[in-house]
């Protein structure tokens, strides 16, 4: 009988920016699934939800601090991690921040902040476990990008920019790595409703102009990314790598359906 090619039992998953958001929801996904995690924020406080939520699951957690703009944070983490486990075969690259603001305001600061974290934090992450994931033999890096990745828009510039990188950052390291049985995808999640875009989904406007150009009809929930996650971190998706796998409602076939009745 064939493997469940689905189960990650026995695999160990790094999960950057787990604390809130899509990580949080990415973490409990590979828990279920059978991972055991370490899972990782600027604010570890945070983080003891998560871990409890894992272990109740039966699987391990270790909450580790983690600043992916700082090389030295980065490079700690990794040691903590195989220092606890003695492998990393899964790496949710996750952490990430925005500022929105028209380009004419943007800052040479709020450029850096975004695009240290974004991008220049996903490669090093990316490498630092990289390194140990070649000596294995074996590697699932998963990427996350946005529909940014693929898509500008208005007051996104900075955000844009370091989610266009992660896209072509991703296909680079599949190639750079592929040789060593390690696969680098990129999940572009399209329009979730989570804590941090509250505000955004506050606006019944905004809301029904969205809804509009969506063919499934709403927002992307947390758990919608689940499946995908699941898939690229597992034996599933072996003979994939350097993709974009966009998880978005269908937004990006830029549907425009008529609008509802005010």
């Amino acid at each position: 009988m064939q493997k469940n090619l689905f189960d990650l039992s026995g695999r160990v998953a790094v999960v950057t920016g787990a604390s809130r958001g899509l990580g949080h929801y990415m973490a409990r996904a590979l828990a279920h699934a059978g991972a055991d995690l370490v899972i990782t924020s600027r604010d570890t406080d945070r983080l003891r939800e998560v871990q409890a939520e894992v272990q109740a699951l039966g699987r391990q957690a270790l909450p580790v601090s983690l600043d992916v703009r700082s090389q030295e944070s980065i490079m700690q983490m990794t040691v903590h991690a195989i220092a606890r486990f003695g492998r990393i075969d899964v790496l949710i690259n996750n952490a990430g921040c925005n500022n929105r603001k028209p380009a004419l305001e943007v800052t040479w600061e709020d450029w850096n902040t975004i695009l240290d974290t974004n991008l220049r934090g996903t490669f090093f992450v990316a490498q630092s476990v990289a390194r140990h994931m070649v000596k294995a033999g074996y590697g699932r890096i998963i990427n996350i990008g946005s529909l940014t990745s693929v898509a500008g828009y208005a007051g996104l510039g900075p955000y844009c920019a370091s989610k266009g990188g992660v896209k072509q950052l991703t296909m680079s390291l599949a190639d750079d790595w592929g040789s060593f049985g390690i696969t680098v995808n990129c999940i572009a999640p399209g329009w979730f409703r989570t804590a941090l875009n509250k505000a955004l989904y506050e606006d019944t406007d905004w809301v029904k102009t969205l809804k509009a150009r969506l063919p499934l009809g709403r927002p992307g929930l947390p758990n919608d990314l689940d499946g995908a996650v699941v898939f690229l971190a597992s034996e599933a998706s072996r003979y994939i790598t350097g993709q974009t796998l966009l998880v978005d409602g269908g937004f990006s076939t830029q549907a425009m359906r008529a609008l509802p009745a005010a």
